[in-house]
């Protein structure tokens, strides 16, 4: 898995505060997905982390001043924070995958843990999730034979 923060955005609100969005880009198994993310959320992680796991520092939570030179440091460090839980931990919390939007998959059990086909499922590997799939009869990007019923304008 790799992880960067390639920009941030300054959001307004009516409700509250302006604050600043963190867009996190994720990659994984070749797939890419990106991720919104403000700093208030980034240091409730680094809280229920350092529960489980060794964390690395976390950027300051104080900022004096919200110019561009201070966000770009910021988006750098939490970035480097993102990167180094990923290369400190051979195995990563659900929580971190969870703030990620990362599914969480059970590991596969080891060849030689594999029963018979007549032994009962184990609860986990019951719970393995599916993805939903579409299906076209015809393919939906090709307009219809032009006939009577059908003009096209």
């Amino acid at each position: 898995m790799e992880v960067y923060i390639p920009s941030f955005r300054y959001e307004e609100s009516d409700l509250e505060r302006g604050y600043t969005v963190f867009k996190i880009e994720v990659l994984m198994n070749g797939r890419k997905h990106f991720v919104e993310k403000r700093y208030s959320e980034f240091h409730a992680l680094h809280k229920k982390l350092k529960k489980c796991i060794k964390t690395p520092e976390i950027p300051s939570k104080h900022v004096r001043n919200w110019v561009p030179k201070v966000l770009e440091q910021r988006r750098q460090g939490l970035e480097t924070y993102l990167q180094a839980v990923i290369l400190e931990n051979e195995e990563l919390p659900k929580l971190f995958l969870d703030f990620l939007n990362v599914r969480h998959l059970p590991p596969l059990p080891k060849a030689e843990s594999c029963g018979s086909f007549d032994e009962t499922e184990s609860e986990e590997s019951s719970k393995l999730s599916h993805q939903p799939v579409l299906l076209f009869l015809r393919d939906p990007y090709v307009l219809p034979a032009a006939s009577g019923r059908f003009t096209l304008s």
